[in-house]
C-alpha cells in the first residue's frame, strides 16, 4: 500500500515537492513515518492514547531531521474542521478507519474539505464485495452463505464492523467532490497471513510483494482482494 500511495504522489505532483500530509487514524505511524522519510511534512491524527504513544516512540527513534517534520495529535477523524482550516493538505490518508463507522459519509466529506485542490484522498477500506472470500476459503460455508448479503463482519479483534463497497464509495468520493482516481486491491493472496510470527526469506518476500502487487492493480483479481485502496482527486 504504500509503494501505491508513492506511485500516485509521483504521477500527480513534481518531483522533489515536499507535500502536506494528514494521515487521520495513522495507528503506530507507519505510513506517516514513511512519508515523512521521503522528505513531507506530515500531520498524524490518531483518537487512540496507546496507539499514539506506539506512534510517538517510534517517532523518538528518527533522527532530528525527520522528527521535525511529524506533528502528532490526538483527535477524532470525524473532527478534521475543528484542528484544520479547509485545503490544508495536498494528501489526506485515512487506512483502516471507516470499517469502524457506522456512518462514513459525514467524514469522508470532512476529508475532502481538507484537500487543497488537486490534493489525493487516500482510503483503506475493507472490500464489501468479497466477504465471503475468507470464509469460504476456510471451509465455513454458512459463514460464506451470509456474507453474500451484508456489509456487516467481526474482525479479528472480535469488533462488529462493516465493509464497504466499491460502487457506494465510487458515489460518494464523485458527491464530495474527490472523484475516484485510481484502485488497488490489498492483500488478494494474503489475507489470513497478517498475525504470522516470522516473514518468509527475503528471496521469498520480495516474489510475495511483486505477486500481491501485480494482482491488486489487475481485473479480475484485484476486486476479490480483502481491502481496497482508493485515491479520489479533489477537484
Amino acid at each position: 500500500m504504500g509503494r501505491q500511495v508513492e506511485e500516485q504522489i509521483a504521477q500527480r505532483f513534481p518531483v522533489g515537492q515536499r507535500l502536506r500530509v494528514l494521515d487521520v487514524g495513522m495507528g503506530q505511524g507507519t505510513q506517516a513515518l514513511r512519508l515523512a522519510r521521503a522528505g513531507h511534512q506530515v500531520t498524524g491524527l490518531e483518537q487512540d492514547p496507546g496507539m499514539l504513544d506506539v506512534a510517538r516512540d517510534a517517532l523518538s527513534r528518527e533522527p532530528a531531521g525527520i522528527q521535525d517534520r511529524v506533528r502528532l495529535l490526538e483527535g477524532d477523524g470525524r473532527e478534521t474542521g475543528a484542528h484544520f482550516t479547509p485545503g490544508s493538505f495536498d494528501v489526506v490518508l485515512c487506512h483502516g478507519v471507516l470499517m469502524y463507522l457506522p456512518e462514513p459519509d459525514g467524514m469522508l466529506a470532512g476529508l475532502a474539505r481538507m484537500l487543497a485542490p488537486g490534493g489525493l484522498l487516500s482510503l483503506l477500506v475493507r472490500n464489501g464485495d468479497a466477504l465471503a472470500m475468507r470464509p469460504g476459503l476456510a471451509g465455513d460455508w454458512s459463514g460464506a452463505l451470509t456474507a453474500f448479503d451484508t456489509v456487516a463482519y467481526t474482525n479479528r479483534l472480535g469488533l462488529d464492523v462493516r465493509a464497504d463497497r466499491l460502487a457506494d464509495l465510487t458515489s460518494t468520493l464523485s458527491g464530495i467532490g474527490a472523484p475516484l482516481h485510481s484502485w488497488y486491491g490489498v492483500r488478494v493472496f494474503t489475507d489470513g497471513t497478517e498475525a504470522v510470527e516470522a516473514l518468509p526469506p527475503e528471496g521469498e518476500l520480495e516474489r510475495l510483494l511483486a505477486a500481491e502487487e501485480r494482482a491488486g492493480r489487475t481485473d479480475p483479481y484485484r476486486g476479490v482482494a480483502a481491502l481496497l485502496h482508493l485515491i479520489g482527486v479533489r477537484g
